[in-house]
C-alpha cells in the first residue's frame, strides 16, 4: 500500500448518475489510493449474516450491528476486518494502520489483543477496487461526491441512514441532495 495519497481516508458517496447497481447510494471508505489504483469498503451494505457464522471468535468484538457487511463487488469470498483507533495510538502488530484512524485487522488473530486499543471493528465480505486512473475517471464523470470521513462512519450502528447523514453534514447543495427520493426520476 502507498503512503496515504490524497483520497485515502476519504469517503466516496454515490451520486444518482452512478449506473452500477453495486454502488447505488453507497458510502465507500477509501483505505488506499495511489497511482496503481484504489481500495476501499462499502460502509452501508449490511447483510443478514451474523459475524459468528464465518468468524465466531469475532462476534463479540465487532461493532453493532454484529453482521457482515458487503464491502464491494470484488473478492466476495474473502473477509476484511477494518478497525478504528485514535490517531497515534499504539496498535498491536495484528492491525495495519492505513490512514488516519482506520486500519486493517488480521482476522486470523485473537480479537482479545484489540481490547481497549481500538474503538471498533467491522468485518466486510469483499471490497471495492479500481485500477489505475479508473476512480479518477469516475469522479470526473460525476459518479461520486468525495467528502471527509469521520471515524464513526465506519462503525455506525445505523448503516442504512449513512448515505443521507454523510451528505447532510456537508451542508449546502449536498445537504439538499440528501433529501432526494430513492428513485432519481422523482427528484
Amino acid at each position: 500500500m502507498t503512503d496515504a495519497p490524497a483520497l485515502s481516508g476519504q469517503l466516496l458517496v454515490a451520486r444518482s448518475r452512478l449506473a452500477d447497481p453495486s454502488f447505488h447510494r453507497t458510502v465507500v471508505l477509501l483505505l488506499d489510493h495511489g497511482d496503481d489504483g484504489a481500495f476501499g469498503v462499502v460502509l452501508n451494505r449490511p447483510v443478514p449474516v451474523d459475524v459468528d457464522v464465518v468468524l465466531p471468535a469475532w462476534q463479540d468484538a465487532v461493532a453493532e450491528p454484529a453482521v457482515l457487511f458487503q464491502g464491494g463487488p470484488v473478492g466476495l469470498d474473502g473477509a476484511i476486518g477494518v478497525a478504528v483507533a485514535p490517531v497515534g495510538a499504539a496498535l498491536p502488530s495484528t492491525v495495519d494502520r492505513m490512514v488516519g484512524p482506520f486500519g486493517l485487522v488480521d482476522l486470523d488473530s485473537d480479537p482479545a489483543a484489540l481490547a481497549g486499543r481500538v474503538t471498533g471493528v467491522r468485518v466486510f465480505a469483499g471490497h471495492s477496487g479500481w485500477g489505475a486512473g479508473q476512480l479518477e475517471e469516475e469522479i470526473e464523470e460525476g459518479a461520486w461526491f468525495v467528502v471527509p470521513a469521520e471515524a464513526d462512519d465506519a462503525m455506525t450502528s445505523a448503516p442504512d441512514d449513512l448515505w443521507r447523514r454523510v451528505l447532510r453534514r456537508q451542508g449546502g447543495d449536498l445537504a439538499i441532495v440528501s433529501t432526494f427520493a430513492e428513485d432519481a426520476s422523482l427528484n
